[in-house]
């Protein structure tokens, strides 16, 4: 949740630099670090390694993973767009707080454990959350100028589609791991992460040509990058890989101890919760609010810590 809630801000960082040439280096830094997990975490202990589960594995369940990745993948640039266009205070909660939604309804359907009750009045109050956060940013938009306000309404719909999309990659990641011959955690991590780099550049033929901000740029541009801004992506990639990971090993847990992949993905998009404090408290992104705005966008705050917190224990009550 806190790695999952943090990486964004690296985007923040890198100034002026175009989320487009930002994404090549953000899905490096995704395959790096799925790499290194895999050669190190992956094969230690006495599971299959990365290597071994690969052999033994079922082609459909490769092709699961590898969806997974390419379908997050769409669903992170359009929230990257959503960021750059409306910043991370809108972006987050309206797209991956759908996500939560989608998401959660999904994996409880594929593999129902922990409190219905519990995870769906959590879902709920999520969903409140998004409502009173759209509110809030129509109420601080409303006095801008038309051209202005049309900007934010595009910043809102990327996030829409970016949250059914992003709801529709971790119930993936669920099947691929499923059965005798399943995908373990480390294994889904590095098929996941190529899914991701590897379409960057089919996804970015597009974005790059018919931006949904700014001119077309080269793909060539990303060359005249600092060398801060290119280790900002790295870094930003390899932050939300380590989320990952660590994601992918809890719902993998024994079932003894396992949250269950709806809950383990819900808490994950928790996430929501740190990077709206990151937007509100560290960049600013609604100074000069009036108080009544001010209200909402805490009321949203509130609402999603409570519907985190449901989701939260709803496996101790399974």
């Amino acid at each position: 949740m806190l790695f999952w809630g943090s990486w964004a801000n690296t985007l923040k960082m890198g100034g002026k630099w175009r989320f487009e040439l930002y994404y090549y280096d953000f899905s490096a830094g995704v395959l790096l670090c799925a790499m290194i997990a895999a050669v190190t975490l992956g094969s230690m202990g006495d599971d299959l390694s990365v290597y071994d589960n690969l052999l033994i594995t079922g082609k459909l369940k490769l092709l699961y993973a590898g969806l997974a990745g390419a379908i997050f993948n769409l669903a992170n640039m359009l929230l990257v767009a959503a960021i750059s266009i409306a910043g991370l205070s809108v972006a987050f909660p309206v797209g991956i707080g759908l996500a939560l939604v989608v998401g959660v309804v999904w994996s409880y359907a594929l593999n129902p454990q922990a409190n219905p009750a519990f995870l769906f009045g959590g879902v709920a109050l999520v969903l409140a959350a998004i409502v009173v956060s759209a509110r809030a940013y129509a109420l601080h938009e409303g006095s801008r100028k038309p051209a202005a306000r049309r900007s934010t309404l595009k910043g809102i719909i990327l996030s829409v589609v970016c949250g059914l999309l992003m709801g529709s990659f971790y119930p993936l990641v669920e099947l691929s791991k499923q059965g005798e011959n399943g995908l373990g955690p480390y294994t889904v991590a590095c098929l996941l992460a190529a899914g991701v780099f590897l379409s960057t550049f089919f996804y970015n033929v597009y974005f790059l040509n018919l931006p949904v901000t700014g001119e077309p740029i080269g793909m060539f541009e990303y060359f005249s990058g600092t060398r801060t801004q290119h280790l900002l992506g790295l870094a930003g990639g390899v932050i939300w890989c380590a989320g990952a990971v660590a994601n992918f090993a809890a719902a993998s847990a024994p079932k003894a101890v396992q949250l269950g992949p709806a809950a383990s993905y819900a808490i994950g998009q928790g996430a929501t919760l740190i990077s709206t404090l990151w937007g509100l408290l560290v960049w600013k992104e609604f100074r000069n609010a009036k108080p009544n705005v001010r209200l909402l966008l805490w009321a949203m705050v509130l609402l999603f810590a409570a519907g985190l917190a449901l989701v939260s224990i709803a496996p101790l009550f399974a």
